[in-house]
């Protein structure tokens, strides 16, 4: 037990400082970054907006769930299906959070494959959806019809749009993700006009700081039950099972498609699973294999797939699977593949990455994400306990 709990810290204070690195720079891209620009670039179906949506997406600090609402109100806004899945795909797949705790778990080799491998398939599955989208179009007899469907998909999702008529017969579109709302109308996926244009008139540090906390608040809490059980996997993995015992079967196809078995429907951000992709590494696991989980795992989850259905359709559904399943398996025998022929020791590379952080620096950034931790439950307990006692 002894053993367990100092691996556990060990993990810990490793991950903590690139954490919170990624924590302040995803907030900074959350907060500078507006939606209207994304709207902007990723409206058409061509394949310049899938590639842009997949650069835009990869380095956003958004979870396989948050980026539900982000991308619907950019179909909403006027992307097409093929940009919108390419964004889907590659927001969670990757981050500028999980890039930086995978430099600190896995090693820089690992660190630069996720962020590729992630656009890679975030096209690819874009593209699949462009041909289905092509299909769909030469056997539609009723365009109008197909459109109207389309637009009417999603009514219940919290970034559709809704239409509302008027009495004099008009029809006017409200989306709450939409940046042609009124000053009235809140956005669950930002701020209303009064608040951006009071914002702007604060300037850069007040934007910064105010992505930092959204960051804090909001983002770090989304990610850290899973953040802890992942630590707590390889924690338990380093601490009692043997490096040889999944080795002996943890290479290879069959282990890929237990991956990619038990990654699609979990929920698990793409920081998250950082520490079990370490802790799969450690207990022998090839890296190929681990990176199938990261890129499977983040990308899709239950909630995420029946939002493609309904908002999408089935074809855009299977395209998606297709570009997530088939690129991750790729991915995953193309990186065993440099590692044995480039001689890379990706447990080497781990060791030394973990070796680069000030002891200081470990402690001050673990300390401060456990106090980020107990104001946030302790805030939650007081305005319980006030409620209930009124």
């Amino acid at each position: 037990m002894i053993e367990f709990l100092q691996n556990l810290l060990d993990l810990s204070l490793e991950a903590a400082p690139w954490l919170v690195l990624g924590l302040v720079i995803g907030g900074l891209i959350k907060a500078l970054v507006p939606i209207s620009f994304l709207q902007k670039h990723l409206g058409g179906s061509g394949f310049v907006s899938i590639i842009k949506a997949a650069l835009f997406g990869a380095p956003l600090p958004l979870c396989s769930c948050g980026v539900i609402p982000a991308a619907l109100g950019l179909r909403r806004a006027g992307a097409s299906k093929s940009a919108t899945v390419s964004f889907l795909v590659s927001t969670p797949e990757t981050g500028v959070d999980s890039v930086t705790i995978s430099y600190a778990l896995l090693g820089p080799f690992m660190a630069i494959v996720r962020p590729v491998a992630a656009i890679v398939s975030a096209i690819t599955a874009g593209l699949l959806v462009k041909k289905s989208e092509q299909k769909e179009a030469d056997v539609e007899k009723h365009p109008h019809d197909h459109s109207h469907q389309d637009t009417e998909a999603g009514e219940d999702s919290c970034c559709s749009s809704a239409k509302v008529a008027t009495e004099q017969g008009g029809n006017e579109t409200a989306s709450c993700c939409s940046n042609e709302n009124s000053s009235e109308t809140s956005s669950c996926c930002g701020t209303d006009h009064n608040e951006q244009t009071e914002s702007q008139s604060k300037g850069f540090w007040h934007e910064a700081w105010k992505g930092i906390v959204y960051s804090f608040d909001t983002l770090f809490v989304d990610v850290f039950f899973w953040l802890v059980v992942g630590l707590i996997f390889a924690a338990l993995v380093k601490t009692f099972i043997p490096a040889t015992f999944m080795a002996q079967w943890g290479s290879g196809l069959p282990a890929m498609l237990v991956m990619l078995v038990i990654g699609i429907p979990m929920y698990v951000c793409a920081t998250a699973s950082t520490p079990i992709a370490a802790g799969l590494l450690l207990a022998g696991v090839s890296p190929g294999v681990a990176m199938v989980f990261l890129m499977a795992g983040p990308a899709s989850n239950i909630s995420t797939l029946g939002v493609i259905g309904k908002e999408l359709g089935k074809q855009a559904l299977m395209a998606y699977l297709i570009g997530v399943g088939v690129v991750a398996l790729l991915t995953g025998y193309v990186v065993d593949y440099l590692v044995s022929a480039w001689n890379i020791d990706v447990q080497a590379q781990i060791a030394h990455s973990q070796d680069i952080v000030n002891p200081v620096i470990a402690w001050a950034s673990l300390l401060l994400l456990t106090a980020v931790v107990l104001k946030l439950k302790l805030g939650k307990y007081f305005v319980s306990s006030k409620l209930a006692s009124s």
